[in-house]
C-alpha cells in the first residue's frame, strides 16, 4: 500500500486516524497502531510480515541482555549486528554476491531469485539503532516487546523512512499528546509531499524512463542532460515528498519525526550537500559508523578513509549493484577532495573567509553537476548505460531525427511547467514566507497559516484528480 494510492487515502488513514482519536488510553493507541503497520505492511507483502516482527523480536530480545548483563553486554551487541547484517545479506545481496564469486572465479554458481521484503533496509536500520542506543546507555531498555515493534512498524516511516533513531523518538513510545493544531499541521504537510510526489516526481519520472530508454546509439547531449537533470528532479521530491508525508502522519498521531531533507539541490559543496540530502541516513551513518570507526579523532588520513567506507556502505545500502558503490564513492571522492583543498589552503596560510556570491555560485555549480553525473549511475542499468550517458552529456551524441522527435513529444506545455516547478520547489520559498509571517506579526502569521490551508484543499483536490486519471505512479525508495 502506497500513501498516493485510493485505499490508503480514502479508506485506511481516515478510519485509523478516527479510531485512534476516539481512544485515549495509550495502550490501546499503540495496540491500534501496531494492528494498522501491520495491516498495512501485509497488505502488498503478507509473508514477510513474519520476517519482520521475527526481527525485531530477535533485537529486542538481545537489547534486554545487553541492559540485563553488563558485563557480558559487547557480545550480544556483536551477534545482533552480525545477525542484521546477515538478515540483510540473505534477503538483499546474496544474489550480488554470487554473480561477483562467478566473474572473478570463473564458477558458475546458480544466482538465487529471492524476493527482497518492502524496506528491509529501513528496519533493519532502525531496530539496529535501538540494540546500540540500549548498549550505550542501558537505561534506554524498552521491557515491553509491543513498544520496539511500535518503534520499527510504525506505518508512516516503515517501508521508505525516515530512519527514525531510537533515542530520538523512545519517549514518544510512552506519554505522547494528540492536538487539533498538530493534526492539521500534518495533514498540509503530508498534502504538500503529496504534490511533490504526484505532480514534480511523477512528470519528471515519465520523462527520465523516456531518454533513459532511447537506444544508446541515438542520445545527444540535450536528451542526456534532460533525462539527467529529469531523473535529478524526480528522486528529489519522490523521496522528499515521501519523507513530508512520513513527518505529517507522524505529526497527526503525536510523533515528532526530525526532518530528512533541507533544500539540498542549493548546497555549495558536498559536505553541505549531505547535510542537506536523506539527513536521516547520513546521521545513522554517522553515529552508528563513522564515529566508531574513530571519526575525525584519529588523524588525517584515518579521518579520510573512514569517510571513504563509510560512502561505500552508503552507496551499497541502496543496493546489491556496482551502480550504487560507484555513485557513494563519487561523493566520498568529492568530499575527500574538499577536505585536501582546505587542508592545502589552510597550510599555505590561506584564512577560510565567508564566501562571496560568485564563490557560492561556483561552489554551488560543481555540486550540483556532481550530484547530477553520481544521479545518473544510480538510475542507469548497468555501469556501461550510464558511461555512455556521461558520455552524451559531456562530449555529445549524435542524435537522430528519432531522438529529436522525441524530444519534441515529451517538452509539452504541462512538463515545461512541471519542471519550472521543479526548479522552484529547490528554493526555500514556504520557508522564507512562515520566516517573514512570524516576524511580520500575529496578524500576518495567521494569515498566511489560513491561505496555505486554502492552498493544501486545492492541491488535495487536484492530488484527488491526479489520482483518478494517472497509471504512473512509482516509489523510488520502496526498492531499498
Amino acid at each position: 500500500m502506497v500513501f498516493s494510492s485510493v485505499p490508503f487515502l480514502f479508506i485506511f488513514l481516515p478510519i485509523v486516524l478516527i479510531l485512534y482519536s476516539c481512544i485515549r488510553n495509550i495502550k490501546a493507541q499503540n495496540a491500534l497502531l501496531i494492528l494498522a503497520s501491520l495491516f498495512f505492511y501485509g497488505y502488498g507483502e503478507p509473508v514477510f510480515v513474519l520476517a519482520m516482527i521475527a526481527s525485531v523480536f530477535v533485537n529486542w530480545v538481545l537489547a534486554v541482555f545487553i541492559a540485563d548483563f553488563e558485563k557480558n553486554k559487547k557480545i550480544f551487541l556483536v551477534i545482533a549486528v552480525i545477525a542484521n547484517l546477515a538478515f540483510l545479506g540473505v534477503f538483499k545481496y546474496a544474489g550480488f554476491a554470487v554473480k561477483v564469486i562467478d566473474q572473478v572465479t570463473g564458477m558458475n554458481i546458480p544466482v538465487p531469485e529471492i524476493t527482497l521484503p518492502i524496506g528491509i533496509s529501513f528496519f533493519t536500520f532502525q531496530v539496529l539503532s535501538y540494540v546500540i542506543d540500549v548498549y550505550r546507555d542501558p537505561s534506554m531498555v524498552q521491557r515491553r516487546f509491543t513498544r520496539v515493534l511500535l518503534y520499527v512498524s510504525f506505518f508512516p516511516q516503515l517501508i521508505a523512512g525516515p530512519i527514525v533513531k531510537y533515542h530520538d523518538i523512545y519517549k514518544y513510545l510512552d506519554s505522547r499528546h494528540q492536538t487539533v493544531a498538530e493534526v492539521a499541521g500534518g495533514i498540509r504537510r503530508f498534502i504538500l509531499g503529496l504534490s511533490k510526489k504526484l505532480f514534480l516526481a511523477n512528470t519528471m519520472g515519465l520523462v527520465a524512463d523516456k531518454v533513459f530508454a532511447l537506444p544508446k546509439s541515438d542520445l545527444s547531449a540535450p536528451a542526456a542532460w534532460l533525462g539527467a537533470v529529469a531523473y535529478l528532479f524526480q528522486i528529489f521530491f519522490d523521496f522528499s515528498g515521501y519523507s513530508d508525508m512520513a513527518i505529517g502522519l507522524g505529526a497527526m498521531f503525536g510523533f515528532p519525526f526530525l526532518e530528512n531533507f533541507d533544500h539540498p539541490y542549493i548546497a555549495t559543496s558536498i559536505k553541505d550537500f549531505w547535510r542537506r540530502w536523506h539527513i536521516s541516513l547520513s546521521t545513522w551513518f554517522r553515529d552508528y559508523l563513522y564515529i566508531p570507526l574513530g571519526g575525525n579523532r584519529k588523524g588525517k588520513v584515518r579521518t579520510e578513509v573512514n569517510k571513504l567506507i563509510v560512502f561505500f556502505f552508503t552507496g551499497l545500502w541502496h543496493g546489491a549493484s556496482w551502480n550504487f558503490v560507484l555513485w557513494g564513492m563519487i561523493h566520498g571522492i568529492s568530499l575527500v577532495a574538499e577536505d585536501c583543498v582546505k587542508y592545502f589552503r589552510e597550510r599555505n596560510g590561506k584564512v577560510t573567509r565567508r564566501k562571496g556570491p560568485f564563490s557560492r555560485f561556483l561552489g554551488w555549480f560543481y555540486t550540483i553537476i556532481i550530484v547530477t553525473v553520481a544521479f545518473v549511475f544510480f538510475r542507469a542499468d548497468t555501469l556501461s548505460d550510464g558511461g555512455v550517458m556521461i558520455a552524451a552529456m559531456f562530449a555529445g551524441g549524435s542524435g537522430n531525427l528519432t531522438t529529436y522527435n522525441t524530444l519534441h513529444q515529451i517538452l509539452s506545455p504541462y512538463v515545461i511547467t512541471m519542471m519550472a516547478a521543479s526548479v522552484a520547489a529547490c528554493f526555500p520559498i514556504l520557508k522564507s514566507i512562515d520566516s517573514w509571517a512570524l516576524n511580520a506579526g500575529e496578524k500576518q502569521t495567521r494569515v498566511v497559516r489560513g491561505l496555505s490551508y486554502v492552498l493544501s484543499l486545492i492541491l488535495l483536490a487536484g492530488c484527488v484528480l491526479n489520482i483518478a486519471n494517472a497509471s504512473y505512479n512509482p516509489f523510488i525508495y520502496f526498492r531499498f
